[in-house]
This record gives C-alpha cells, sequence and structure tokens, in this order.
C-alpha cells in the first residue's frame, strides 16, 4: 500500500469516526500519553454477560492526537466489541490498526497509543472484577481530566508512553 492509499483509508475512517466521545457509565477507563509527540488518548470500556462470559459491550474514546491516532482508536473500538477482556488485550497495535492497513514507521506510535489507552483500561479488570470509574465532572474536558489527579481508588491509570521503547 502507498501513502495515497493510506492518506485514502485515514480520511475515510475520520470522516465519520465511530465511538467518539465519553461514556457515562463506563466500567473501565484508561488513558495515555506519549510524551514525545504530545498526542494524548482516553477510552471508555462497558461490559456485558454474553453465554456466561463477560465481554465488551461497547469502547469509546477521546484523542488529542493527529487523524491516523483518532482513525485507528475508530476501528479499534468497533474490532473490540464482543470480545472477553483476555480476547482484546492479546490484540496488537498492528491488529488495531484493522483495515489501514500497515502504517509507516513515522505513524506505528498511533496505534501504540490506542492499544496502550486499551491495556490501560483492560488490565486492572482482568482476569477477576471490573473497577469503579473515577468520578470525572459531567463538563469536564479530555484536557482537564488528565490534569487532574489521578484517584488513589483506581478507576483512570495514565501511562506515558516511552518512545525508544515503543519502536
Amino acid at each position: 500500500m502507498n501513502d495515497n492509499d493510506l492518506q485514502q483509508r485515514i480520511s475515510e475512517a475520520i470522516r465519520n469516526p465511530k465511538n467518539m466521545g465519553e461514556m457515562e457509565a463506563a466500567d473501565a477507563v484508561g488513558a495515555v500519553g506519549n510524551s514525545q509527540c504530545g498526542e494524548m488518548l482516553r477510552m471508555w470500556v462497558k461490559f456485558k454477560e454474553e453465554n456466561g462470559k463477560k465481554v465488551i459491550d461497547r469502547a469509546t474514546f477521546q484523542s488529542f492526537g493527529c487523524e491516523t491516532a483518532i482513525a485507528v482508536a475508530s476501528l479499534a473500538t468497533e474490532m473490540i466489541r464482543g470480545k472477553t477482556i483476555e480476547e482484546a488485550l492479546s490484540l496488537t497495535g498492528e491488529e488495531l490498526s484493522g483495515d489501514l492497513g500497515p502504517l509507516p514507521p513515522m505513524k506505528i506510535h498511533c496505534s501504540q497509543l490506542v492499544e496502550g489507552a486499551l491495556r490501560s483500561a483492560l488490565e486492572p479488570a482482568a482476569p477477576s472484577t471490573v473497577p469503579a470509574p473515577a468520578a470525572q465532572p459531567a463538563n469536564s474536558s479530555l484536557l482537564e481530566n488528565f490534569t487532574q489527579p489521578v484517584q488513589p481508588s483506581g478507576g483512570l491509570r495514565i501511562v506515558m508512553l516511552d518512545e525508544k521503547k515503543a519502536s
């Protein structure tokens, strides 16, 4: 795939992004930031019981990031629907890029950002109980939430990605 094909697929994905925005009453919330490029992504996850298993009912996201990060997050929130926590955690950043195909080296951090937010949300919920999400003011913005201290009771965990390890 050439750069024009990738840009066209990204444009298609962000023209109508899926699952963008905060989710009230989420069962899990995770956030990551990349100090090298300044991008941040937060993901909310809601679970349901299906055939005796806890599976992901839906996921939403907010991003301070480039178009590629938004496109990958949009695709990933659709991809993880119906998966167990363990199945979702086994997905790599490359797999979460889905229909976008392989990302060029300078954009791999976008899929790693999405993978990190998903892991941040799901790892505390695996394998037993899901912690209650941290209380957030109803009208708070993503930037305000990132600058507020993390509640000691859990719920929100921010993980800064180390660009050297991510590459």
